[in-house]
């Protein structure tokens, strides 16, 4: 069996970073299932739901945390399964993963879209606003309270080790928005003059807790501490079904080079170095979670891994 060139450059480069954010991330690997049954020379369903199956845990494994990958995964999965019960030839089934692949994607950008819209009535004209990385979730809302013509200004952080900020105020002055870029620890400073702090998601658990990108529960501690509302901006799909069963989400530890060079390490005396992708934000620093369902405050995650997902094992294996 083998694997498409396309399926492994797209596998790399989300794990490399190449392809980044939780939406884009999750549409790049429903594509790699799309990419392996157009190229399969399967004789049997069989032989098609194993390709299938080395693909999804070739991209399952890229990036741990990222539970928006997974589930993009599992609806394609879903669908699958459903057709299977109609005993379908292989072709059959070849056009089932190509329109199940083609509905993840649509759902998801309008998710963002449908989140943009429904956050940006929490934005009041004058507020000035904080985000945290780079998520298109988040950014939608500012960006649809910007083209209601209400007068925003946002502080936006540089987002070590990857300077992901840097793509957030691009996409913000290029919407005539008014923004500053701030270094991470210069959060505390400025969040007196901040209204609203708002982020996107990695990934929620069932108690409503927050996976996001490193620094997220400093912004959010602090918001608290000011007394500045802290909103998070969530599609559906990155709710970590895992969790209703106990397992916890993974955290992300990447190549301590993105931090340091070797050269510098071996200069400094080489200490140990950490590099966590990802932090955790207890659901009680969070005020509410934007949703394309609606706003809720992070308690209901729960009613929500349920109504999307069920009471799901959790066993990334099963899929197909």
């Amino acid at each position: 069996m083998l694997i498409p060139d396309e399926v492994k450059q797209i596998a790399n480069d989300i794990k490399e970073m190449r392809i980044r954010g939780a939406g884009e991330i999750a549409r790049a690997a429903v594509k790699t299932l799309r990419i392996t049954v157009q190229n399969s020379k399967a004789k049997t369903v069989e032989e098609l739901l194993e390709e299938l199956r080395t693909t999804a845990e070739i991209v399952i494994n890229t990036r741990p945390t990222a539970v928006s990958l997974p589930n993009g995964i599992r609806f394609v999965s879903k669908k699958v399964r459903k057709e299977l019960e109609r005993n379908p030839s292989v072709e059959e089934l070849k056009d089932t993963v190509d329109k199940a692949v083609k509905e993840f994607i649509v759902n998801s950008q309008r998710a963002v879209q449908r989140i943009g819209e429904i956050g940006s009535k929490r934005i009041r004209n004058g507020d000035v606003l904080l985000t945290h990385c780079n998520s298109a979730a988040a950014l939608s809302v500012i960006l649809n309270a910007a083209q209601q013509n209400k007068d925003i200004r946002v502080f936006a952080t540089e987002t070590r080790p990857k300077f992901q900020g840097h793509i957030t105020c691009k996409i913000l002055r290029d919407a005539g928005i008014d923004v500053t870029l701030i270094i991470d620890s210069a959060v505390r400073l400025y969040m007196n003059k901040i209204d609203t702090a708002i982020v996107g998601a990695d990934a929620i658990s069932s108690n409503g807790a927050l996976v996001n990108k490193i620094g997220t529960s400093t912004v959010a501690l602090v918001a608290k501490e000011a007394r500045t509302l802290f909103f998070v901006a969530a599609e559906t799909y990155k709710f970590s079904p895992e969790t209703l069963i106990g397992e916890l989400i993974e955290i992300e530890e990447r190549d301590i080079e993105e931090v340091i060079d070797r050269e510098e390490l071996e200069r400094i005396g080489n200490p140990k170095v950490l590099n966590p992708a990802f932090d955790i934000t207890p659901p009680h620093y969070i005020d509410l979670i934007i949703t394309e369902k609606g706003i809720i405050p992070p308690q209901a995650a729960f009613t929500i891994l349920q109504e999307e997902f069920g009471w799901l094992s959790g066993d990334k294996k099963s899929l197909f």
